[in-house]
């Protein structure tokens, strides 16, 4: 069977969809069947779609529903029919899956190469366990780098683990016993459980235990202890040190721990307990770390200990914790930013000063928020870059014609917006057949702005490499809308559009798992007592979804917000994001020191909080840039934060 292809004619996105309104119905219960498993179902929906452009998701639902009884012929058929296509790769990858837990390696080693995507960790290493399985080769560390970065149990990197434990135990056993303290100071029982079964299965039951009582099990291990069992001790402390940091500081330095337990274990252990203690914000927190030895811990760690250090102003301890992390990490703007302005501060060095200024000039541009720091730091300004060439006619017919991205726009206009992203995702890489270059990226952007999927359209834009297009990757849609009611309510319009941008995407349907809904994703218990507060007598819960009311009512909360914050962006963005309790007690206790808002967001608790604020107050300076014409400061806008002035009344403390 041939390959499908839609018609070069009539792009799907451009499809009526009056004429296609039944089947589009049918997709629709499809993708639902699919998400039920409701196999029958699913074979007698799929004749019904033959020739839609979502038949290949049709397709590969039905076959991803029963893919364990399917057979050979059929499965190549498929892969045959949609050859090139999301869907294709997406079943390929299910079928290694299955094939490696089969440990059927002849079929996998043949499919493998077909695999275009190769995102998936599991399969990797099932790829290892496959090289291990026909040569005995150790390959401990590749697999190390892909399980060590899964959040959850998984089957195919605990399958090579396994094997390699059997063969290789000096290398292999050491990785598997470093997934467990990783599981149990990231609160994950089954990741604990399950690396723990590979290397000591008589250890699983004593789990449950370390894991709800940890001051128990070390306790009970006083008249007991046997070395054999100083991994388990670890765990145990580890859980210590993420229910109380400073209860595990106590038992960890009593004597018998000391001498009983390695200096890596020990070292390991103190950097769970100062990450925990940072991430309390308390102020010892660095003097946890310091008992341990940096080179022993864990990259987590090392990015807590620089946190603390900057935020207590201890500043000679971060060069020492960013020399001692992978390289990966070390290169990240983040780090290089940190690393750089821990050199300006050693006086009087002038190799220290030149080497701070070639690390800002390594990084600094426009695009994030350390690299805009960076750009300050070298006395430069936040501007526009210049506008790249005009995308050619060709350009644009060639996105036009693509058929993964006419079938993702068409999916997500009819709902399907999770099956759209990812085929528009795999459509626009560069790593896959037919990925684009930075001005093919460029014209599918234009594709997607142009159909007002901002989402796409800035996400696709960010990806390019050597060009910038500002008003891409920064659109402003319903601007007379957004700066009326900024101007009328005294917000900054591009504070206003940093934060849209970065909590919908411009997405007008947008709705979080939360219930937070419309472009600037409301809570709905938010929505009605903002609308109370700024006078919208008529408000109904279901208005949250109209784009002007959504407007008004999530400017007049950012409104409240900065106001209860004394203006301050950074506060009142973490506010938005996470609730305005917790910056209140982010911002520190009476008589605490002011310090760098920079220092301060990279200091908040949540991950995802700590990222949303940094990216809204980028957004926002390249939004000023884009409004004013004007070089911006990202610095002016960032200040100081500190506890509140006790002589000025605290206002806004209802706001939910």
């Amino acid at each position: 069977m041939g390959a499908i292809t839609l018609s070069t004619s009539a792009p799907a996105y451009a499809q009526t969809r009056d004429s296609n309104a039944r089947a589009d119905s049918i997709v629709l219960e499809m993708a639902q069947s699919y998400k039920a498993r409701d196999r029958k179902r699913l074979i007698a929906q799929l004749p019904q779609v033959r020739g839609h452009v979502l038949e290949p998701w049709a397709a590969y639902w039905d076959l991803s529903a029963r893919l364990d009884e399917a057979g050979p012929t059929e499965i190549q058929e498929f892969f045959s029919r949609y050859s090139g296509s999301y869907q294709e790769d997406r079943l390929r990858a299910e079928l290694l899956l299955k094939l490696g837990r089969n440990r059927d390696w002849a079929t996998f080693n043949r499919e493998y190469p077909l695999y275009r995507m190769n995102d998936d960790k599991s399969v990797r290493c099932y790829v290892l366990l496959s090289e291990h399985m026909a040569s005995g080769v150790d390959n401990t560390v590749l697999v190390k780098e892909n399980w060590l970065s899964l959040k959850d149990a998984d089957e195919g990197c605990a399958a090579a683990a396994e094997e390699l434990v059997k063969d290789h135990p000096a290398s292999a056993t050491p990785m598997a016993w470093q997934r467990a303290r990783l599981g149990m100071e990231n609160d994950r029982l089954r990741v604990v459980t399950q690396a723990v079964g590979i290397v000591s299965p008589s250890s699983v039951a004593k789990l449950n235990a370390i894991y709800l009582n940890p001051g128990k099990y070390l306790n009970d291990k006083l008249t007991a202890f046997q070395p054999k069992t100083r991994e388990l001790v670890s765990l145990a402390l580890i859980r210590q040190a993420y229910l109380d940091p400073t209860e595990a500081a106590v038992e960890i330095d009593k004597l018998r721990w000391k001498t009983q337990l390695t200096d890596e274990e020990r070292s390991w252990v103190w950097g769970v307990i100062g990450k925990r203690a940072a991430q309390k914000l308390a102020n010892d927190a660095p003097d946890y770390f310091a008992h341990g030895q940096v080179t022993a811990m864990h990259e987590d760690h090392l990015a807590w200990l620089v946190r603390a250090a900057l935020r207590t102003g201890r500043w000679p301890q971060v060069l020492p914790a960013i020399a001692a992390m992978p390289e990966m990490q070390r290169n990240e703007p983040t780090w290089v930013y940190w690393r750089a302005r821990a050199l300006l501060q050693q006086k009087g060095t002038d190799g220290a000063r030149a080497h701070a200024l070639q690390l800002l000039e390594s990084i600094a541009n426009s695009r994030g928020f350390y690299e805009q720091l960076a750009m300050e730091e070298l006395g430069q300004r936040i501007t526009v870059p210049t506008k790249p060439l005009p995308l050619t006619a060709e350009e644009r017919e060639a996105a036009r014609l693509n058929p993964g991205l006419n079938r993702a726009l068409y999916a997500i206009n009819m709902g399907l917006r999770a099956e759209g992203v990812r085929e528009w995702n795999y459509s626009t890489n560069l790593h896959v057949r037919g990925g684009m270059d930075d001005r093919g990226l460029l014209a599918a952007a234009d594709m997607a702005c142009r159909y007002e999927v901002w989402d796409r359209c800035i996400n696709t834009s960010e990806r390019t490499k050597s060009t910038v297009d500002f008003e891409q990757r920064f659109p402003m849609p319903y601007k007379a809308a957004v700066i009326a009611r900024s101007a009328q309510i005294g917000l900054d319009p591009a504070y206003v559009y940093g934060l849209i941008r970065q909590e919908s995407r411009f997405i007008m349907d947008a709705k979080s798992g939360v219930g937070a809904s419309g472009l600037m994703q409301v809570m709905p218990a938010t929505a009605k007592w903002t609308a109370k507060k700024i006078g919208l007598a008529t408000f109904q819960p279901h208005h949250i979804t109209d784009r002007d009311t959504n407007i008004a009512i999530g400017t007049g909360y950012l409104k409240l917000v900065l106001d209860s914050f004394d203006g301050s962006m950074p506060l009142a963005a973490a506010a938005y994001n996470a609730g305005p309790g917790r910056p209140r007690s982010w911002r520190g206790q009476t008589g605490a020191p002011l310090v760098e808002a920079a220092i301060w967001a990279e200091n908040v608790p949540f991950n995802e909080t700590r990222d949303y604020v940094k990216k809204v107050l980028s957004n926002t300076t390249n939004y000023a840039a884009l409004i004013t014409g004007q070089p911006q400061s990202l610095k002016a806008r960032l200040g100081l934060v500190g506890p509140k002035d006790a002589t000025t009344p605290d206002t806004g403390l209802d706001l939910p």
